[in-house]
């Protein structure tokens, strides 16, 4: 068993990488921040607009039961078992028979959602809407359908090209998915043109319908981009799935088939599972949010981009940097050195999140006045939305490594239950809670529900380690770092928004609070350069 002084090189690789890929992710939400501005600015709080961000939900859903998370993080420690004991060339063999099943599965379920898409909009995704509201989303989402086919693919390859180490790609992807986006936002969908230092652009006028051709386009450049690197690493397609059914003697199915394929299936049984109950804390938000005023839908949708900012640079960065390593540490049994490793991922996470997300909630009012346009009711509504996503964030971001921790270890099982119970809580949570609170009721409700599954997962965890995480410094640190950063930045807005405007002091006001947060958390910070 290996000590923690001998994981540096792990380490050092982890770190590497999650920087590369944080400093990836904050173009990608640069990027994303300004198609959503483009967007805001053309449709505003609109019902157009919340029956574009409804019709995402199931063609979403799909993809992410599929490829992208069903199959994504079920993939790559079987991936890297396959990488170290038969070769590069049976991992490759293994990555097309399951890249086939997958989009053979994704085209069959988009035609049968294609068909059936006038019942799922009526009865469970948008009850609360008009019946023209409804039309809208039927349509919007059978052509987001052809988007899911084409991340059927692209979702894979990213798991393919992380399992060989190779972050790069994968991150520049969702850069070109928002750019795809933004070239819908402005030539796709405006009646008029977009006029830049004199030039008007030019624009087809196809309304919130543009928008989705965006997100076509967008998906078919997050592949493109790929195909390099699937060549540099020797990818030869395998033209086949090789699995078979059969029943038995006994009358019982049995499916028979390569052991890779059939072992990726069987972690991606429970990991659908998983991704369902979190897809359908989705649906049933908006679905709730469908009832509640116009725009609704449309600042719960700002208010979970915002908080996915921190999130995606911190969170998600880490747990897509730690996932192929700890694979690698759990299939050779170094369970000390996993350890390690996620006790220090959990320390920074818990340390960084808790501050940043009391900082933001504090000061950033202003900012949304002034970039989003909104008059001042609809400014509130996206203001106190946010806000209960932000309750959310280290929730969040605790998720990302400790489901990736249980998936390393090949367990799907626990990520499974625990979601049942996510699910359960937050449609407790937010049917209560939206009643009083309307849309913030429902972000806060998402802050209990992921905040209690990922303490659960960490409680399970702690079962298959050698020794417990010990977090509970780094929780106080952070704890007291969110209040006193939270407090300075309060009182900083209060003082210099008669001076300096609201907008100004909005930035003085959370640089103050975040310097005063970093000095009490700097112990887990550097934290980072160990991971």
């Amino acid at each position: 068993m290996l000590r923690l002084d001998n994981s540096k090189p792990h380490t050092n690789r982890v770190t590497r990488a999650a920087l590369l890929l944080a400093g990836l992710f904050a173009i990608d939400k640069v990027v994303a921040f300004v198609r959503q501005v483009l967007i805001a600015r053309q449709f505003g709080l609109s019902s157009e607009l919340d029956a574009f961000n409804i019709a995402n939900n199931v063609p979403d859903m799909l993809f992410l039961l599929i490829s992208g998370g069903g199959l994504a993080m079920a993939f790559i420690p079987v991936l890297s078992e396959t990488l170290s004991r038969d070769g590069r060339r049976a991992a490759w063999d293994l990555f097309s028979r399951i890249a086939n099943l997958a989009f053979l599965a994704t085209l069959v379920m988009a035609a049968i959602i294609a068909l059936l898409a006038d019942v799922i909009v009526r009865s469970a995704v948008a009850s609360g809407f008009t019946p023209d509201q409804q039309h809208l989303v039927i349509n919007l989402m059978r052509l987001n359908l052809i988007a899911t086919v084409i991340f059927s693919i692209s979702g894979l390859v990213v798991a393919g090209l992380q399992h060989n180490q190779h972050f790069l790609l994968p991150a520049l992807a969702p850069i070109l998915y928002n750019i795809g986006q933004i070239i819908g936002a402005l030539f796709f969908s405006p009646t008029e043109g977009l006029t830049i230092a004199g030039v008007t652009l030019p624009t087809l006028g196809l309304g919130v319908q543009g928008l989705v051709y965006g997100v076509i386009l967008g998906a078919l450049m997050h592949l493109g981009i790929q195909i390099p690197g699937l060549a540099r690493y020797g990818f030869r397609w395998t033209p086949r799935i090789g699995i078979s059914l059969h029943i038995d003697p006994d009358r019982r199915l049995r499916v028979h088939g390569p052991e890779g394929v059939l072992k990726v299936l069987r972690l991606m049984g429970p990991r659908i599972l998983t991704i369902f109950f979190i897809q359908l804390i989705f649906i049933a938000r908006d679905n709730i949010a469908s009832w509640l005023p116009s725009g609704s839908v449309t600042a719960l949708t700002y208010g979970w981009m915002l908080m996915q900012v921190p999130e995606t640079l911190i969170g998600t960065a880490i747990g897509v940097a730690l996932l192929p390593t700890l694979s690698e540490l759990s299939a050779a049994g170094q369970w000390e050195a996993f350890k390690g490793t996620v006790e220090r991922a959990v320390r920074v996470l818990i340390s960084i999140t808790l501050p940043v997300a009391a900082v933001l909630a504090a000061g950033i009012g202003p900012l949304l006045a002034l970039v989003f346009g909104f008059d001042t009711e609809s400014t509130n509504l996206l203001l106190w939305t946010t806000r209960g996503y932000f309750a959310a964030l280290t929730g969040h971001a605790l998720m990302e490594v400790a489901s990736r921790s249980h998936y390393a270890a090949q367990d799907a099982r626990t990520p499974m239950r625990t979601g049942a119970l996510n699910l359960t809580v937050y449609l407790v949570l937010g049917l209560t809670l939206s009643n009083f609170l309307g849309a913030p009721g429902l972000s806060l409700a998402e802050a209990g529900a992921f905040t209690s599954q990922a303490v659960l997962l960490y409680i399970f965890l702690n079962r298959k380690l050698p020794q417990n995480l010990q977090v509970g410094s780094s929780l106080v640190r952070g704890g007291l770092a969110a209040v006193l950063g939270a407090g300075l930045a309060l009182g900083v807005l209060w003082l210099a928004a008669p001076l300096l405007g609201q907008t100004i002091a909005s930035v003085v006001a959370m640089l103050a609070g975040a310097a005063l947060a970093l000095v009490i958390v700097w112990r887990e910070v550097r934290l980072l350069l160990h991971l």
